[in-house]
């Protein structure tokens, strides 16, 4: 045991009567709650709230969409880019970016077919897969009743959105989405689920949901989760001319 000094015994012995005498909490200064260092990381941000600030990955900038993305079999993708955009291609199937991902901050702005075909899950339907399992549904929601867990801005058959503020056919629209990706235990249950925030045009939709596990179209996600690490952020080729740009991430 290590050996107390004599001082030092008479400094707490005299210490403990004044607190005793006066029971008043030690005198706290300004100085003694500052933390200085490390210093925060300076980022800059855009000009706009659309812009990506300069920590960001460019997934998609207009024009080249093989840099960061392939489809399904890791080859070429087979959507068109055109106008500074990408569109589904119907039979080409998803994409998906070469890069992994988990934690991070994704800005993706989407638009649904002008001209106005189908209904419910028929219309402008596509998605978007965070760590290619849990999918934030992609709609054309405006004036187009569906199932309200499936709808525009719903995290698919598991939450549906706060509120329904979906632009009209052909305009442009926008997801900001933070995810945090689960954590897991030894025999791969959750330890922490995976959880995520998303404001659709400039609105927040999803506050900080936590899901049950991977999307399923038929059955309870929670009977089906895998313990997996960082993964491809996934679009999805579900038959709708569905169009995206502006996309970029951080890593969080």
């Amino acid at each position: 045991m290590k050996k107390i000094s004599f001082l030092a015994l008479t400094f707490l012995a005299i210490a403990s009567t004044i607190s005793a005498q006066t029971k008043q909490p030690m005198e706290m200064k300004p100085e003694m709650t500052e933390i200085w260092e490390p210093e925060v990381p300076v980022v800059t941000p855009g000009r706009t709230a659309a812009d990506a600030p300069s920590d960001a990955i460019i997934l998609f900038d207009g024009n080249d969409l093989s840099k960061e993305w392939t489809n399904a079999e890791g080859g070429l993708p087979g959507w068109k880019v055109a106008d500074g955009c990408v569109t589904v291609v119907k039979g080409a199937g998803i994409i998906k970016t070469k890069k992994l991902f988990d934690d991070c901050q994704l800005h993706i702005e989407w638009r649904t077919p002008a001209k106005v075909e189908g209904e419910s899950q028929g219309r402008g339907n596509s998605g978007i897969f965070m760590q290619e399992r849990y999918e934030v549904q992609v709609l054309d929601s405006y004036n187009n009743r569906t199932y309200r867990n499936g709808q525009a801005g719903s995290i698919y058959k598991q939450y549906a959105p706060l509120v329904n503020v979906c632009k009209a056919p052909g305009e442009w629209q926008s997801y900001d989405i933070i995810y945090t990706a689960p954590r897991f235990n030894n025999d791969g249950t959750y330890f922490t689920r995976p959880a995520i925030t998303i404001l659709q045009n400039g609105v927040l939709i999803q506050n900080h949901v936590e899901l049950r596990g991977p999307t399923q179209y038929i059955g309870i996600p929670e009977y089906f989760v895998e313990k997996h690490g960082a993964a491809a952020i996934v679009l999805q080729d579900h038959g709708n001319p569905v169009s995206f740009r502006n996309i970029w991430i951080r890593k969080l």
